[in-house]
């Protein structure tokens, strides 16, 4: 019996039809919404025998594969004339301009469809029809054809024809994939400790399809403990697919040397990775259209072949194999990985992917789904990632901006931009008069206050609490205002033809679509606040609890895996990123003796209030470390201002210690040079000063002698602010404590990816020095790991620090 493949008709005519350039400078971020409704009011008026959305499937024999061919066709009409197949399409440009044969696939699509229902029934001869909708005006353009069940069949056969050779290297591919996990042994001459029970735990869950919250200590290999057991689950069947997600490069690199570590022992897997547009792109400007970019230029022409060249010959497709394939077809780097990853084993990228509605893989289908596992590695950083993806911002300067910009060449857009500025203007204009002569009040005199409920006293700096103002709904006005303006950019935009689209218009349409589709997700874990000044008014949907939009997104995929070696506490997480009643937790002891670790806490206080005074004995105490143990070390601090004003007084005496500062937005190079200055038998003592929650402060390994002791400066609060405030609101009004939940979970979560960069394998050794007198509180100590409570605290003259400041 020959092998089976399963194709979606609408995957398999875009393949066949794939041609063309690619020009992200407008496409209808709406056409899926605006779509749907085209088609549901077209359906309105069909007739009574009429059908819609109806499923169909067909199979043929091509090459040795039995292809299964399915889909939903929109309409399938009757009348005295025979059966017609209606295919609906919708667009924003004027339909005046389609004529019957501008958008072949779209004729290939409608003749699958009725090919596969003449088969089905019988029937010799079909209708075919396209209809367009434009979406404004709701105005449609029809055009029909005639064929026979013979020549929809050989339309049919030639195009799964094309389809055939990648359909037939796919399956070469899977015989000799599942073949090499069969036989793949665990990497390693043995497991280290904890790392099998980590494994065990992400194959149970992934044969369960459950979810798992696993903390994994540093050192254990975690990213070889999850990544080895969802290959093994590929070979068994369970799986067709793994999405490894992460916040940092560093991390995706981790990923593919763990995928190397095993191709070495056997596996043949295709795995792709995904690196951002701005990173990969080979201009010095990103312009993605064929007058900008010779490699955007007939992409769609040559990227079936360079997918199958790609995919025969190649098993990890790292950035620089994606580079080299697409050099030697000339295509766009980005997209070619993007569609690549549809057809790989493994993709490894960025959380937004998977979870971000604006720039998630929205080819990935259903079925697909279930048959993928997500890992999600260091999982502490999806709360606050997550936070960013699902709200969204607008502001009144671009739209006046625009206004100037469009009035002569689109009055439409003017006309719409005018009016979205004019309703920031009558905001601004209510809110002052609310604030001047009552009404409802502002955040500045409600009860919004930014500083409130800090009992434990942690003199973070506040901000100014004047031009904020809350609301509980987003504001309905807008909302109209917003698919006015859309209606009108999206028709200039489509009509722009070969005059290159407005650089401006084209981020305020994005903007807007953005807005609105976080509109659409608004209910009860949200709250809009707005900023207001004299000359500027900014609205913000703000998303307080993302964990059931991370559900909503991550739901239809066979399994979860969150880890990280900070995934503490586990309530918090779990509750955050929207675990379900059928998940668990799993807990790795660390592999470290507590021989290899020494912690001293020093109880000075590093609050805001105090940062100024304390500059100078917190400077005397690094100076005495560093005196008494010479080697490399890392101090992390809770803010730029603050690591730079000890900075200044640690080198205020020459004392032969080497330092490096971290700086704001450090170049690639830049971050390499730093670290590679930590090098194990440097001879003097070399001291990094750098910021807790930065690029430093995690996914970094510096072993065995390049670091001899870490300082963590506070206990990593987040600066106090309207969002971390309404976050504590929030958590407050739902029975738990806010507090914990905005600043000290989050901020205690840097302080153990701080302090973690210190001991990273068995034969590490070291200091750890905690400053802060909170260390000593219950609220604090409870979130210390077992490992670093052993410590010791210093007083007065043994840290070399005035007993007023201890």
């Amino acid at each position: 019996m020959p092998d089976t493949i399963p194709i979606a008709v609408r995957y398999l005519v875009e393949y066949a039809y794939r041609s063309g350039s690619i020009d992200s400078g407008f496409q209808s971020a709406g056409a899926l919404t605006e779509g749907t409704r085209a088609h549901q009011k077209v359906q309105k008026r069909y007739g009574e025998r009429d059908q819609k959305e109806v499923y169909m499937s067909a199979e043929l024999e091509v090459d040795g594969l039995l292809f299964v061919l399915d889909g939903r066709c929109d309409g399938v009409l009757f009348s005295k004339d025979g059966v017609t197949i209606d295919e609906i399409k919708s667009t924003a440009a004027d339909i005046g301009l389609i004529a019957e044969e501008t958008f072949p696939v779209h004729w290939a699509q409608a003749k699958c469809y009725a090919y596969m229902y003449a088969q089905a029934h019988g029937i010799s001869r079909m209708r075919i029809q396209l209809t367009y909708v434009q979406t404004d005006t709701e105005a449609q353009k029809k055009f029909v054809q005639e064929a026979s069940l013979g020549e929809l069949a050989f339309f049919v056969t030639g195009l799964v024809e094309q389809y055939a050779p990648y359909a037939l290297m796919q399956q070469r591919h899977k015989r000799l994939r599942d073949a090499s996990i069969a036989g793949l042994p665990f990497p390693f001459p043995a497991y280290r400790a904890g790392q099998r029970k980590l494994a065990g735990a992400v194959y149970k869950t992934i044969k369960q399809g459950a979810g798992l919250f696993a903390k994994a200590p540093t050192g254990i290999g975690k990213t070889m403990s999850v990544t080895f057991p969802a290959v093994k689950a590929i070979g068994a069947g369970l799986l067709q697919r793994m999405f490894y997600l992460t916040a940092k490069t560093l991390t995706r690199t981790a990923a593919e040397e763990a995928l190397s570590l095993m191709r070495n022992k056997g596996l043949r897997l295709h795995a792709v990775t995904l690196t951002a547009k701005e990173k990969i792109c080979f201009q010095e400007e990103v312009r993605c259209t064929k007058e900008a970019c010779e490699f955007a230029d007939g992409y769609y022409d040559r990227v079936n072949e360079a997918l199958l060249d790609m995919l025969s010959h190649e098993t990890l497709m790292t950035r620089g194999v994606i580079e080299r394939y697409a050099r030697k077809h000339r295509l766009c780097p980005f997209e070619l990985s993007l569609d690549a990853s549809y057809a790989a084993d493994a993709v490894i990228c960025d959380y937004n992917y998977v979870f971000d509605p604006r720039v998630n893989l929205k080819r990935l289908l259903a079925e697909q789904r279930k048959q993928t596992v997500l890992l999600i590695d260091e999982a502490h950083n999806l709360v606050d990632r997550a936070r960013d993806m699902y709200s969204a911002a607008l502001q009144k300067s671009p739209f006046l901006a625009l206004q100037r910009e469009c009035k002569s060449a689109y009055p439409d857009v003017y006309k719409a931009s005018k009016a979205v500025n004019d309703y920031f203007i009558s905001v601004r204009k209510r809110f002052a008069e609310s604030r001047n002569g009552g009404g409802s009040r502002d955040a500045a005199d409600s009860g919004t206050s930014v500083s409130a409920g800090l009992s434990d006293g942690s003199g973070i700096s506040p901000v100014s609490r004047s031009g904020y103002r809350t609301e509980q709904e987003p504001p309905p006005e807008l909302a109209g205002l917003l698919e006015a303006f859309l209606v009108q950019a999206e028709r200039a935009l489509a009509g722009a033809g070969a005059i290159p689209a407005s650089p401006l218009l084209l981020d305020v349409y994005f903007a807007c679509q953005s807005f609105m589709r976080i509109w659409k997700l608004y209910d009860e874990r949200y709250i809009t606040y707005w900023e207001l000044s004299k000359s500027e008014v900014r609205v913000k949907l703000f998303c307080l609890n993302p964990s059931y939009l991370l559900r909503q997104a991550g739901k239809g995929y066979r399994s979860h895996i969150y880890f990280s070696a900070t995934l503490s506490p586990s309530g918090y997480y779990m509750d955050m990123l929207g675990a379900g009643p059928e998940d668990y937790t799993v807990s790795v002891p660390s592999p470290f003796s507590s021989t290899q670790l020494e912690v001293d806490i020093q109880p000075l206080s590093t609050r805001y209030q105090d940062r100024e005074r304390t500059m100078r004995p917190l400077a005397r105490l690094l100076q005495r470390l560093t005196d008494e143990r010479p080697g490399n070390y890392l101090f992390f601090f809770p803010s730029y201002a603050y690591m730079n004003g000890v900075y200044e007084a640690f080198r205020t005496e020459e004392r032969g210690v080497k330092t490096l500062l971290q700086q704001a937005d450090m170049a690639e190079d830049e971050r390499e040079r730093f670290l590679q200055a930590f090098e194990a038998g440097n001879n003097g003592t070399l001291a990094g000063f750098a910021v807790m929650g930065g690029i430093f402060s995690e996914g970094i390994d510096l072993v065995g002698d390049r670091l001899t002791g870490v300082a963590v400066v506070g206990v990593g609060l987040p600066q106090i602010g309207l969002e971390r405030n309404l976050i504590k609101s929030y958590f407050d009004d739902a029975g738990k404590n806010g507090f914990d939940y905005a600043y000290v979970y989050p901020g205690m979560n840097k302080v153990l990816q701080a302090g973690g960069r210190l001991i990273r394998s068995e034969r590490d050794s070291g200091l750890l020095l905690l400053v802060d007198d909170r260390y000593l509180q219950p609220r604090y100590q409870r979130l210390l790991p077992e490992e670093w409570r052993h410590y010791t605290a210093l007083r007065g003259e043994a840290a070399a620090v005035p007993e007023e400041y201890t």
